[in-house]
Parts: C-alpha cells; sequence; structure tokens
C-alpha cells in the first residue's frame, strides 16, 4: 500500500527549513561583525596573512584565491570579487586592505571590468598590521574550518573601529546593512573622546561620513546627529566640479559615492532627448590614469552655475546615503549609533588586550618558572653535573635531577636541554639578571590587567599612534545647505509668450503669440464656446479650479502647444478627473502675488491669499481649494484692489469693492454674506467691473455690505452676464 503523505504546517516548515537558512544569511554572510568584515573579508584576509603577504612580496591574486578556497568554499570568482573590492586600485575603501598591482576596476564605474585573477597580484597592505595586532597572542577566539584541517579566527583584534572607517553593505533575509566611511583621524579621535568621557558630544570630534570618491557633503547637523545616536537615516553627497572657461566645458572631477560614471552620463542622455535638457551639446567620459573626468561641453551663453543646479536635482550628480547600521554583536544583529558602535568595539578591543596581556603573562611566568628551577641549580652546579655523569640511561636523567634539586619536569627538561658551552659564568649571571627583570615585568602586567584605566590608556596610545602613522585628510568636503542653490524648474523652461483660450466643454488651447498673429478662427467643438482667454508666459504655472472643490496644478511648459486648426487638449482626459466632475475656472500664475475672490450660489464671497495655492514641492492636486457649502459660480483673481459686480437669477446687480472683504489664508474658508439674495433667487455670476460693458456702474454699487442690489436698467439689460459655469 502507498505510504500516506505526513501532513505539515506553513509554520513548521519555515521554521525547520526557512529559518535555519535566513539565520545563516545573516549570522554568516551578509551581516558585519564588530571587526567591520563578513565572513568572506575575514577568511580572505587571515589567508593572506598566513601567506606571510604583509611583510612578504605580492604573488598572484590566483595563488591567493586558491588559498582562500581552504577557510572559504563559495566559489574562485566569489572570492576574487571580494577581494577586488579591498585593494588600493579599486578606490572603494579610505583605507585599502590589499596592495595591488593590475588592473582591479573602479568603484566609480559601472562597466570597467576588472582583470583575471591571473594577471594581477596582490599582498596586504601596512595597515593591516594594525588589523592582525598580537593575533598569534590568544587574542581572539578560532574555530575550525568547514572540514576541521585548518583554524580560523572568529573575529580579527583589529586596533582601531574598521567598522567605522571602511564602508560595509550587505542584504541578508529580511534585513539589511549600510556603513558609511568616516575619516580615520576623526574616528580616533572620537575614540579617544569617549573612552575619557562616555557622555562627551561626538559631533565635536566626528564631522562627518568620509569618502574615498569625495565628493561634497550637504551637512545637517540635526540628521549627523540623529545617525550618530540610532544610526538611522540619510544625507547628500553631491559631485564637485570645475569650469573650463576657455573650452566652454565642466569638468566633474569627485562624484557621490553611491553613484557611477555611466549612471550619471545615461540619465542626461536621456535628459537631452526628451528635450529636457538643452545646454549641453556633448557629454563624454574622459576617466584615465590620472583620476576620474566627466566632461559636459555647453552651448553659447549658458550659465555653468545654473545648469549644475539643474543637473544635481535631474541627474545621480546629487545622491543620498541611506544609513542603516546593522552589526552583528555577539551572533545578534543590533542597529546602533555611532556613539554605541564605538562603545560596542571599546569593550571588544579591551578583552583584546586583556587576552593579549594573560597571554604575556603566562609566557613570562613560564619563563620565570623555568629559570627559578635554574636558580637552584646554580647553587650547587657540581652536583647537577655529578648526577647527570653519574646516571646510566638517558631517560633517568630529569627524574634524577628532580630528585636531587627538588623541581618539577618542566624545570628539570629545561636544565638538561643546557648546552655545556652554556655553563660559563656570564651565561648564568645573564640567566639571573632575566629572573630579575620578568619578576618585574610580571608585577607590572599583572598591575595592568587589574585595571580598566590602565587598558585604556593602552587603547588610547594605539590609536593616538595608528592616527599619526595612517590617518589622512578628508576626502569629502563639507558645505553648508545655506552654500547650495535651490533648483527651480521654472528659470530653465524654453519661455516665451503665449495665450490660452479655455471652452465651457471644459478644453484648453495653449497657442504661442508668434502663431496666432498668422491664424484664423479658432477651431470648436459644435455648440462650444470660449469663457477665458489668459496672455501669459510658457514658464508659468496653471491653477484649475473643478466642481469637486478641488485645484488642479500643471505647468505650462509641460502642456504640447496648440493651433488655431485644433480643438486643443481635453482637460479630464489631461488631468484624469474623477466621473461628473469638469474644470470651472483656469488661472495662469507666474507668481503667487495677488487674491482670489470665490463668489458662491447663496451670496457670500471669499478672498483667499493666492500665496495660499503655492507648493515647495511638485504637488498636483490640492483638496479642498474652496468652500463646498454652497455651489461656486465664479473665480475672479487680482492683484489689487477693485470693483466686482454681481449678478442674481432674478437680474439683479450688485457692485462692491475687494476692500471690504477680509483677506483669508485658509483656502476652504466660506466667505462672508455680500448680496443678499430673496427667495427662490441665487447668485449666478461675477465680473470685474471693468468688463461688464455697462454705460455707467455706479447705479449699482453697494454702500454696505450685505446688500440686496439693484434691478439692471433698461440700457443695461441687453448686456446681462451669464455665468460661464451654466
Amino acid at each position: 500500500m502507498p505510504l500516506e503523505p505526513t501532513k505539515q504546517t506553513i509554520a513548521d516548515t519555515l521554521e525547520t527549513n526557512y529559518m535555519p537558512y535566513a539565520m545563516s544569511v545573516i549570522v554568516s554572510r551578509a551581516i558585519p561583525e564588530i571587526d567591520g568584515f563578513k565572513p568572506s573579508h575575514r577568511k580572505l584576509l587571515y589567508t593572506m596573512y598566513k601567506m606571510n603577504l604583509l611583510s612578504g612580496n605580492r604573488t598572484k591574486s590566483a595563488n591567493i584565491v586558491g588559498q582562500t578556497m581552504k577557510l572559504n568554499p563559495h566559489g574562485d570568482a566569489a572570492i576574487y570579487e571580494t577581494m577586488v573590492r579591498l585593494t588600493r586600485a579599486n578606490e572603494a575603501l579610505l583605507h585599502p586592505l590589499v596592495d595591488s598591482k593590475g588592473n582591479f576596476g573602479k568603484q566609480y564605474s559601472r562597466d570597467m571590468a576588472y582583470a583575471a585573477s591571473r594577471y594581477t597580484e596582490a599582498k596586504l597592505a601596512k595597515i593591516c598590521a594594525e588589523i592582525f595586532r598580537d593575533i598569534d597572542k590568544n587574542t581572539v577566539d578560532f574555530t575550525d574550518n568547514y572540514d576541521g584541517t585548518m583554524k580560523e579566527p572568529l573575529l580579527l583584534p583589529t586596533a582601531f573601529p574598521n567598522i567605522l572607517v571602511n564602508p560595509n553593505q550587505g542584504i541578508a533575509v529580511g534585513m539589511a546593512s549600510n556603513i558609511c566611511s568616516f575619516n580615520l583621524k576623526e574616528i580616533c579621535d572620537t575614540t579617544i573622546a569617549l573612552l575619557r568621557h562616555p557622555r562627551c558630544d561626538i559631533s565635536e570630534t566626528l564631522i562627518a561620513p568620509d569618502f574615498s570618491t569625495g565628493g561634497q557633503l550637504v551637512y545637517d547637523k540635526e540628521t549627523l546627529d540623529a545617525i550618530y545616536e540610532t544610526g538611522r537615516g540619510s544625507f547628500k553627497v553631491r559631485a564637485k566640479y570645475r569650469y573650463d572657461k576657455k573650452q566652454n566645458c565642466i569638468e566633474i572631477t569627485e562624484i557621490p559615492y553611491t553613484t557611477t560614471c555611466e549612471a550619471i552620463i545615461d540619465k542626461i542622455v536621456e535628459l537631452v532627448k526628451t528635450g529636457k535638457l538643452r545646454e549641453i551639446s556633448d557629454a563624454r567620459d574622459e576617466t584615465d590614469l590620472s583620476g576620474l573626468k566627466l566632461t559636459l561641453d555647453l552651448k553659447r551663453g549658458v550659465d555653468p552655475e545654473k545648469l549644475m543646479t539643474m543637473l544635481y536635482k535631474l541627474t545621480p550628480l546629487e545622491d543620498s546615503f541611506g544609513c542603516n547600521f546593522n552589526v552583528l554583536i555577539n551572533g545578534a544583529p543590533k542597529v546602533l549609533g555611532v556613539r554605541d558602535i564605538l562603545k560596542e568595539w571599546s569593550l571588544f578591543r579591551m578583552e583584546c588586550i586583556r587576552r593579549q596581556i594573560s597571554y604575556d603573562i603566562q609566557k613570562k611566568a613560564d619563563r620565570l618558572h623555568l629559570l627559578e628551577g635554574l636558580s637552584k641549580i646554580l647553587l650547587d652546579i657540581d652536583k647537577a653535573i655529578a648526577i647527570i655523569r653519574g646516571t646510566e640511561e638517558d631517560a633517568m636523567v630529569v627524574p634524577n635531577l628532580m630528585d636531587g634539586f627538588g623541581i618539577d619536569q618542566v624545570q628539570a627538561e629545561f636544565i638538561a636541554e643546557i648546552k655545556l658551552r652554556n655553563l660559563n659564568k656570564d651565561y648564568l649571571l645573564k640567566r639571573v639578571n632575566e629572573e630579575d627583570s620578568l619578576k618585574g615585568d610580571l608585577a607590572e602586567l599583572r598591575r595592568v590587567l587589574e585595571d580598566e584605566k590602565e587598558i585604556k590608556k593602552i587603547i588610547i596610545d594605539q590609536l593616538k599612534e595608528i592616527s599619526k602613522k595612517y590617518g589622512q585628510d578628508r576626502k569629502t568636503e563639507v558645505i553648508s545647505p545655506d552654500d547650495i542653490t535651490e533648483y527651480k524648474e521654472e528659470v530653465y523652461v524654453d519661455d516665451y509668450n503665449l495665450k490660452l483660450f479655455f471652452t465651457k466643454e471644459n478644453y484648453l488651447k495653449k497657442i504661442p503669440l508668434t502663431s496666432l498673429r498668422s491664424a484664423g478662427d479658432q477651431k470648436l467643438k459644435e455648440n462650444d464656446t470660449i469663457v477665458q482667454e489668459w496672455e501669459t508666459s510658457n514658464a508659468a504655472e496653471l491653477i484649475l479650479f473643478s466642481n469637486k472643490e478641488t485645484a488642479y496644478k500643471l505647468r505650462l511648459s509641460d502642456i504640447a502647444d496648440s493651433k488655431a486648426s485644433t480643438m486643443g487638449d481635453y482637460l479630464p482626459s489631461l488631468l484624469g478627473l474623477e466621473e461628473g466632475e469638469r474644470i470651472l475656472s483656469v488661472l495662469p500664475v507666474t507668481e503667487y502675488k495677488g487674491f482670489l475672490l470665490f463668489a458662491f450660489q447663496n451670496g457670500k464671497v471669499a478672498k483667499v491669499d493666492l500665496a495660499c495655492y503655492e507648493t515647495k514641492t511638485n504637488r498636483k492636486k490640492l483638496i479642498n481649494a474652496y468652500s463646498g457649502k454652497s455651489p461656486l459660480v465664479g473665480v475672479q483673481y487680482a492683484q489689487e484692489e477693485g470693483d466686482f459686480m454681481l449678478y442674481s437669477s432674478i437680474d439683479k446687480v450688485l457692485m462692491f469693492n475687494s476692500k471690504s472683504l477680509t483677506l483669508k489664508t485658509t483656502r476652504s474658508t466660506q466667505g462672508v454674506a455680500v448680496m443678499n439674495l430673496k427667495k427662490k433667487s441665487t447668485l449666478v455670476a461675477m465680473r470685474k467691473a471693468e468688463d461688464t460693458g455697462f454705460l455707467d456702474n455706479e447705479p449699482y454699487r453697494a454702500r454696505n455690505i450685505p446688500a440686496t442690489g439693484y434691478y439692471l436698467s433698461e440700457e443695461d439689460s441687453g448686456k446681462k452676464q451669464l455665468s460661464l459655469f451654466d
């Protein structure tokens, strides 16, 4: 009979199959530990250390890769790729750990391929002496490799906070890590300050992150302080450039760490093809052995500063670095700020120092023990010689010495191995003096081992030494946000005068004045009429008010030019309006000065500051753009106070001055009553007084508001103004 399949819940399957894999990726692959290395880095560097590549000559990279496979069986390609990023030639690290010869590609190039491992050579950089300092003195734990034939360190005893000096990025399962790099001098100074005063302000010594590719970091103290405390946040880095007036070109020499030359060129080419960038005639990558250089040839008359402001906004020439300081602490991932990472590193380093001191104590104690046995022999050296000469069997020499002088086996073995030539007065006196020196050294080592302040002093002295020996000036310049000119797109659009036509059926035409002069009659849909005309410029914004209390915003430069012979753009399609929604009025705006008057069916009028509709971001839809308590019947814009005319459904007219209304800064204000309406009558329209066409407007002026208005005179009754919303 066939066996029935066993049932297993999804939770059990995930726990037994997926979770071990996820934990393996987190703990053993993607997240760096407090020494600043992932397992792949550590295995590679330790292999090179055991190959004597710290002091020896370079060897073929293929040789290093092959030896590393004894610790890391993931394949030669993965190992070599790991090594490439650590090399001096790749320029990914502020302080490269591998001294390289040959083509290892570049951090700032996406397409520059590195040479095969058989062509390149490498050895450990000098700074690795601090990475492996005292590793042979039991400073860190070792474990078996994958097949139990070798030992490898669980951590490297880095004598400086490498975790923050060289950048690290990793994507695990359900979590990631992205640690930026900092200047070695600043990190050493900050660590020293924390060791002396744990509550010190680290921003005084740690200015900002520093990258191997240089660039300019936009300094925001609040953001950086948050990163220092929480380990999360982002900051902006922008490229550095110079303008060659003679050649009329911009040369970009440093770019953000997070991008590449190819990505920048590709984006510039895309902007040129889409017509958004017309100031550049050519863009090329001129990077060579002397370093990175992107050259942008400019057209005549282009302002390079304004162009760069635009490029910073639209291309990766300005990019953000998102920090996520996720570090493995005692095998568990934790997101820590800079302060906490330095505290954890200090604890780790103090333990390394303690273990190193304990190792030295043990070695010196063992040596002292041997010399103490020798001292007993010196009391009667003739007796020792007689015991050795009188012993018939070689195996009995050590036991006979032990019995004759009351020493242990280790001491007896040491004495038995002394050469006959060394049994002279000079040798023996030196050993006695060495014994006295060892006792003093042991007393001092034991004192230091028990004193935490002394251990911290050792770390501080080492950090000072490392900072002086390997420290270098910042590569990434720090700039203030006040020194940055914000990009405003309207400055760069192709500006020209035009005329807008808005029709009752919700069509919009944008026609350049140069085309309008030679054009014939405007083509309209059957039974459609033009209800608004505006003369403006292509650099203006367009505000469109719909019957759903919503305002839409468009840049006129984003709307295609029309001709008199076409019907124009259908706004419900252009704006993606809801069913039943239509545009009631349009308003082109070049600067947000003046005010809007909203007239409602209930006789109220709201006076709203036009600045209420200005947005810093490119928002395209503003809800609650006006009050929805009563239907809107008219919108008028004015820069200055003036007279306006209201019309009711029973042919009553009222003229009022906008001075009588209070300017509001709330878009959805209900307004104030201006025209008192009789039963069953409503307000139907609002016009500027100069647009009525009446012989005389004064008979309709209200002395006070609200007022009921006046019936149209016989002379004006034929010039009745209907609502454009009908």
